[in-house]
């Protein structure tokens, strides 16, 4: 991997840069693909939840958290969410484990 490479959340979109912002594995590795906040020892945070749950949980922490408008954080989220690995085979169907394959 670059060192310049940009390393995002495959759940959430959230840029990880620091260690601490890296999700952990069962075995207390640290997830290359998912963030602390949507992954912890080996399974997602909100499983069950729907790529659109996820998407409206994530304009209310745009617009609550970040100071966003309300279309800038639908446009990110909307934009961004459904191309990523947790969310790509699937439009609205559950996600619940970190491998639905």
């Amino acid at each position: 991997m670059d060192i310049n490479e940009r390393i995002i959340c495959q759940s959430c979109a959230m840029p990880m840069k620091k260690e601490e912002d890296f999700g952990t594995e069962e075995n207390g590795l640290r997830s290359m693909e998912y963030c602390r906040f949507c992954y912890q020892n080996g399974r997602f945070t909100d499983e069950g939840i729907t790529l659109q749950e996820k998407i409206e949980k994530l304009v209310d922490i745009g617009v609550n958290r970040l100071g966003m408008t309300l279309e800038q954080a639908r446009l990110m989220a909307e934009g961004k969410l459904p191309g990523l690995k947790r969310w790509k085979n699937s439009e609205t169907e559950n996600n619940s484990g970190a491998e639905n394959e």
